[in-house]
């Protein structure tokens, strides 16, 4: 009980006026020191999964390789594109079709499962799959 009132002294709430009712806008130590306010906690969360560019797992990156796939900015971009629209619609595991190529992701995670261009297309069955985005 000592330990928390004292650590309750380490600390005074300072006030200040904004349109005449009183804020609290930061929290000071008594060697007064401003902690200073930001953003919440989900805010930057929120922030950091808007701004999360799509990965690639170490399978899909060895399919990109093997099968010589190259993709540029705007694919890139084309298939964040994708993954959103489908995490919009409930989409979990989505088959993501772009020119001549397909790809195959989770949305929840942003990540591209695996990678299939031209020949490996033909007589393929794609499985476990909820949505398909044709971009």
């Amino acid at each position: 009980m000592n330990d928390f009132k004292n650590m309750n002294n380490d600390y005074v709430l300072k006030r200040t006026r904004i349109n005449g009712t009183e804020s609290s806008n930061s929290v000071q130590n008594k060697k007064n020191k401003s902690i200073p306010e930001g953003p919440s906690f989900n805010e930057v969360l929120n922030k950091i999964k808007s701004n999360e560019d799509v990965k690639f797992s170490k399978h899909a990156i060895d399919r990109l390789n093997s099968r010589n796939i190259n993709l540029t900015d705007n694919e890139l971009y084309r298939i964040n594109t994708a993954i959103d629209k489908a995490g919009q619609k409930g989409v979990k595991e989505a088959l993501i079709m772009m020119d001549n190529k397909v790809f195959i992701a989770s949305v929840q995670n942003k990540t591209i499962i695996t990678a299939a261009v031209d020949d490996q297309l033909r007589d393929s069955v794609f499985t476990n799959i909820d949505g398909a985005v044709i971009i």
